[in-house]
């Protein structure tokens, strides 16, 4: 067996919101690294980028992150390499429900995370998700 098959799965916890709208205007809306200083608080605002990496500056330094490629499938994953040199690996989803859409985020914990950061991460997320929703549903 690889490397990777024999590491260790870590938790995740699945985070959701369902928006009234059409799942190809959320996407093309998220899926643009310049908007996340709209409603994703974690990375700051942007640096400047070349392609699919982007440099924001955060609360705790410039943070590099790499997006994954425009697609027809709703898929916003990507990659943050924080200041202290690791690496987050975040799916991000946008799937069609119905008339609207679901924005669904995986949150893994990483290695020595407490269950209390844990925790207040699943409700940064769902804080950040919740204002995406509304930025999204308030518009023309």
């Amino acid at each position: 067996m690889g490397c990777d098959m024999m590491r260790k799965a870590a938790q995740a916890q699945v985070i959701s919101v369902h928006i009234a709208r059409d799942w190809r205007e959320v996407y093309a809306f998220t899926s643009d690294p310049a908007a996340f200083p709209e409603w994703a608080s974690g990375l700051g605002r942007p640096l400047g980028h070349d392609d699919a990496i982007w440099r924001f500056e955060g609360s705790e330094g410039a943070t590099t992150v790499r997006f994954s490629a425009p697609n027809e499938y709703g898929v916003l994953d990507h990659f943050v390499l924080l200041p202290d040199g690791n690496e987050i690996y975040i799916p991000l989803r946008v799937i069609a429900n119905g008339s609207g859409c679901d924005v669904q985020f995986t949150l893994f914990r990483v290695p020595g995370m407490t269950d209390e950061k844990f925790a207040a991460d699943a409700q940064w997320v769902e804080r950040d998700l919740r204002k995406l929703k509304a930025l999204l549903e308030k518009r023309d």
